[in-house]
């Protein structure tokens, strides 16, 4: 087996490894409330807030609100009705389907012998869910949930927090997310890093950096 200058990948999961797009979610959900992109992208941005540290959802992933307190916070904050919003949350788990070109090279980098540990905002019942019922989690040797660890992506605790269960520099990892706002913050802590676009872009990007082997070389 070729040694890699890489000794881990780091994944965000939502938007990387799993599919994330509240705008598709909405437009699937309520027709009755958006019926173009722009209508349906407004609604995420009032919901969601940017995933701006201290808003509802920011402490939904921090653990710190549960359901169905959050689903009754946005509901008060944004005015929508409630039932719509808690069939928005119930809907999610579903929501995050595997990204099945990304899950083909986290399968690559799993036989080349690459330690692979993931680092996701995620509220609990959808990081439960993602545990439970993708065998792609299977391929990660550790990972850190923000509900689990009371820290979100892009403070700098929850990257000194990762480092330090997986026993890992940051100079020896690379970091994936797709929010350039993470890319930033570990690219100051010592990480290495690779903002996702989309799979065949990260892949590239993976090989070119020597962490990720191209599909024909033999582990």
């Amino acid at each position: 087996m070729k040694d890699l200058p890489c000794e881990a990948v780091v994944f965000d999961l939502g938007g990387v490894v799993f599919n994330w797009s509240p705008p598709d979610l909405i437009l699937s959900l309520w027709p009755h409330l958006a019926t173009t992109r722009d209508q349906a992208q407004a609604l995420a941005l009032s919901i969601f807030q940017s995933f701006t540290p201290g808003s509802d959802w920011t402490e939904f992933d921090r653990g710190r609100l549960q359901r169905p307190e959050i689903d009754h916070r946005l509901a008060q904050r944004t005015g929508l009705a409630y039932p719509d919003l808690h069939h928005l949350l119930d809907a999610i788990p579903v929501h995050l389907a595997p990204i099945a070109a990304t899950v083909s090279w986290i399968e690559r980098l799993a036989v080349a012998g690459t330690r692979l540990h993931y680092l996701s905002n995620m509220p609990s019942p959808y990081a439960d869910y993602l545990l439970r019922e993708h065998a792609v989690m299977q391929h990660f040797r550790d990972g850190v949930f923000s509900c689990e660890v009371g820290q979100i992506k892009p403070e700098a605790a929850i990257f000194a927090t990762a480092a330090e269960q997986f026993g890992l520099a940051p100079s020896r990892c690379v970091f994936i997310d797709d929010h350039a706002g993470n890319v930033a913050a570990a690219q100051q802590l010592g990480w290495k890093t690779v903002q996702f676009v989309d799979a065949g872009q990260c892949e590239r990007e993976l090989i070119k950096l020597g962490a990720l082997p191209s599909p024909d070389q033999a582990p």
